[in-house]
Order: structure tokens, then C-alpha cells, then sequence
């Protein structure tokens, strides 16, 4: 099991304050029906929605995968930040309360534009080094993500500081997105099987701790992962940690509450993404078209 899985617009009801893990209080007595936003590149950010609603089924989710413009991890930094903040104005017509870019590259290149947003806007970087940062032990630490993650050095530098007298091993695996979002995800997928050889071997032979996936693409193939490397290798979810994040924010904040409605939007083609955003959900979804900076 992946490290950190778990198995304003207000009105009022009259239910009982509760505690939760950790000792945080939610207080059903108040609540907030706006939406969490998640965006990413296509459906890498899923892994982020079941993580989250696996914590708070209750809150309301609209989700932009931007398959159109699909990858992200070969962007410059300059049409990241412009597509950025298209993504975050989308969410934004539907009164999103907080938002989740589910998306590595987005977290490691352009983090001044979540800081400077409207809502609370958390990224899938920062909750995953501080997770990795506690795992003992004194081998090496990896990470593995696209090319413009690992090019910006973003996750290397900030397990660095984390994590200091450990060795931090980055792999750019782009490919692994291209076979996620064709649906090559399965753990017996010979392409998917031939792929995660051929770029984690190296890593395999340097025999990590742990395994930060800084891409939330992924999650959809940590099975084959974890095949690969042994049960030696503990694998760190960047979208679990995320929506630890958040799910801590929204309580402290008293800003919980919804009907558990979802609302998914891509903008790209409207039957592939429902066929494949569905068999990773476990359960059919009904997608709408929108185009980011509408």
C-alpha cells in the first residue's frame, strides 16, 4: 500500500462536533457547500480525488483534466505558468473554496502562482517531502517524475534540505504518463512492465528507502512499481499527502462540508476520458467539455 492511503457559501444543521486522527475536531456544525477544485494535465489528478474523498466523502469536487494540452511535463516554465493560471480561473467560475493542482509539474515549476491566488491553493510537492523526510533509515531517497519536474530540481532540492546526509536519486520517467493516459496501467501491461524496467533499474540497483511519485500519474501505476523494486522500497504518494494537506486546512478552517457531488471537465476528447477516468474511479463518470481560461 502506497504511504499515506487510508482505507464561502455556508448554511447550518444541527450535527455533533467530531474528532479526527491527529486530534483535529470537525465541526459539523458548520459548513461550507463550495467545491474543492483539482486540476492536472488529464487523469493523473484522479489519484488525488480518491485520496481526498477517501477523507471527506462528503465535500463537493470539481475536477479539470486539460487532456488537450496534454503532457505537461515537457513545458516550459513560461507556458506552464501561463496555463496555470488559466486552469486556476476555470475553477474559479465555479466558486471553488480551496484548490488541489494534482499535478508534479505544475508543483516544482510554478509555485508563485499558487501563493499569490485568491483561495487556498496546495500543491502535491511540499506534503510529500515532508512525508519523505520520515522515513528512517540511512539509504539513499528517490524520486521519480517528468522531465520538466526533474529538470527544474524542485523535488531534489527540497528532499535535499528535508532529508540532510541523505543521497536523493531523481529519475525523469515522461513515458510513464504517456502509457497512464492510454490506459497501460495494469501490472501484467507488457509495455507498462517493459517500461518501468528499462527506467528504474538504476534505481532498483541503488536500492532506496522510500520512492517519492512526484507525478500523480503514478499512483495509477504504483502496483507495477512496487512489483519492481520489492517490498525494500516504501512508495510515498505525493496526491495521498496532498489531500492530507488539505483535509487538515479545510477542518482547522471550519470550511468542510457538501453533498459529495462531483463535476469532471476536460478539454479534450469527452468518450476517452470518461472510459478511462472511469476505470480508474472504479465506477462511470459523466465528463463535460471545458477549455482552461474561459
Amino acid at each position: 500500500m502506497l504511504r499515506g492511503e487510508k482505507q464561502r457559501s455556508r448554511g447550518k444543521d444541527s450535527k455533533k462536533s467530531v474528532a479526527l486522527p491527529g486530534q483535529i475536531r470537525y465541526n459539523q456544525s458548520i459548513m461550507d457547500n463550495r467545491p474543492v477544485g483539482f486540476f492536472d494535465s488529464g487523469l493523473g489528478g484522479l489519484t488525488a480525488v480518491s485520496a481526498f474523498r477517501a477523507r471527506l466523502p462528503e465535500e463537493n469536487i470539481i475536477y479539470f483534466g486539460d487532456t488537450a494540452r496534454n503532457p505537461y511535463g515537457t513545458r516550459s516554465v513560461a507556458e506552464l505558468r501561463i496555463m496555470a493560471e488559466e486552469n486556476l480561473r476555470f475553477l474559479r467560475r465555479f466558486s471553488v473554496k480551496a484548490v488541489i493542482v494534482a499535478c508534479g509539474t505544475m508543483s516544482a515549476n510554478v509555485p508563485e502562482v499558487f501563493s499569490a491566488w485568491e483561495v487556498p491553493v496546495f500543491d502535491v510537492l511540499r506534503p510529500s517531502v515532508r512525508a519523505m523526510a520520515a522515513v528512517p533509515g540511512k539509504a539513499p531517497l528517490a524520486v521519480i517524475a517528468t522531465e520538466a519536474s526533474i529538470r527544474s530540481g524542485a523535488f531534489a532540492s527540497a528532499l535535499q534540505h528535508a532529508c540532510p546526509g541523505r543521497e536523493v536519486l531523481s529519475v525523469a520517467c515522461q513515458e510513464f504518463v504517456s502509457l497512464c493516459e492510454t490506459g497501460h496501467t495494469a501490472p501484467e501491461d507488457p509495455a507498462l512492465r517493459s517500461s518501468v524496467e528499462k527506467l528504474l533499474s538504476p534505481l532498483k540497483e541503488a536500492g532506496p528507502d522510500a520512492l517519492l511519485l512526484g507525478c500523480t500519474h503514478f499512483g495509477l501505476i504504483a502496483p507495477a512499481i512496487q512489483a519492481f523494486l520489492g517490498p525494500g522500497t516504501a512508495l510515498v504518494s505525493a496526491s495521498a499527502f496532498a489531500a492530507d494537506a488539505m483535509q487538515e486546512y479545510l477542518i482547522r478552517h471550519e470550511m468542510t462540508g457538501g453533498s459529495g457531488c462531483e463535476s469532471y471537465y476536460t478539454s479534450g476528447d469527452l468518450a476517452e476520458f470518461e472510459k478511462l477516468a472511469g476505470r480508474f474511479l472504479g465506477r462511470p463518470i459523466t465528463a463535460l467539455k471545458g477549455m482552461a481560461g474561459e
